[in-house]
């Protein structure tokens, strides 16, 4: 026999109708608010749907800020601020040269080993140097080279001079001496370099300009005299060897002590060997400055 039909649920069609009837005179139905199945089932699944509507909004910008195309490195979200532009360039002046010269690159270098070296060679600098118990002979030394004892030394012995060649020549050695303390004395104004660290201020006889170290006055004289005195006195090879032994050893006892660096003694040798020069060429005797002698005799 045929099937009976059934609706969508799956139910027959009778029996459909029967249980809509009797539930539509049931106090329990639907219609009158009752918690039937179907009625259940349609409320979860609405619920569902509406929570999968309205995800939380943290979750969503989390799961955002997690993909790939938001990652660190790529392009910035739209409306997190401005882009970070680069910085202005600076003023040439405000530069870092990069690619020094070759000549500051020298002279650098140069400046490095000068300070290295006289600190590795300044062994009297001190009572605790390890040449300290050296230091008041290198002292003394200093003392000889000292410029007021020279300066004294001069004028005596042109004051107890008879003749005129002694006189000329003691006359120039003086013009020497001023000539060389003036000439150190600007140097060390321009140039106001400092004395090493390791320098103990006891020297013998100091003015303003003597806290400075370029160029060594003790080394400029040292030259300047003993060129001075090899040129114009007759002495025996012994006491040439003598002179320039001393000369050498005061401009090393001054890097020894701790008063210069070793290119301060350098270019004050330099200095004072050109010095001598120019008293040379500017050589004052009765004929070319007759009021200086004049003068002198009649004292």
């Amino acid at each position: 026999m045929p099937s009976p039909r059934r609706n969508v649920e799956g139910r027959p069609l009778g029996a459909s109708a029967t249980s809509s009837g009797s539930s539509s005179s049931s106090p329990g139905s639907p219609a009158h608010g009752g918690g039937g199945s179907g009625s259940s089932r349609f409320e979860f699944q609405s619920l569902l749907s509406s929570r999968a509507q309205g995800a939380d909004p943290t979750c969503a910008r989390l799961r955002a800020s997690d993909s790939p195309v938001h990652r660190r490195g790529s392009f910035p979200l739209a409306g997190t601020g401005p882009l970070q532009t680069s910085p202005a360039p600076l003023p040439e002046e405000d530069r870092m040269d990069l690619n020094p010269s070759f000549l500051g690159i020298a002279l650098r270098s140069l400046l490095a080993i000068d300070l290295w070296l006289s600190k590795k060679l300044g062994v009297c600098a001190g009572e605790s140097s390890p040449w300290g118990s050296m230091r008041p002979l290198m002292k003394l030394l200093e003392i000889s080279g000292h410029g007021i004892p020279w300066l004294l030394g001069t004028l005596y012995c042109l004051s107890r001079s008879d003749s005129w060649a002694g006189r000329e020549v003691l006359m120039n050695l003086l013009f020497a001496l001023m000539l060389d303390l003036l000439l150190v004395a600007v140097l060390k104004g321009l140039v106001r370099r400092r004395r090493p660290a390791h320098n103990q201020m006891d020297m013998f006889v100091t003015l303003s300009v003597d806290k400075y170290s370029f160029p060594s006055g003790h080394a400029t004289r040292a030259a300047l005299v003993s060129r001075f005195i090899l040129n114009h006195l007759v002495l025996a090879i012994p006491l040439r060897v003598l002179v320039v032994l001393w000369a050498f050893i005061l401009g090393l006892s001054r890097v020894m002590l701790g008063r210069h660096n070793v290119t301060d003694v350098a270019f004050g040798f330099f200095l004072g060997y050109m010095q001598y020069s120019i008293v040379d060429y500017c050589w004052l005797s009765p004929h070319n400055a007759p009021v200086l002698f004049v003068l002198w005799n009649q004292q």
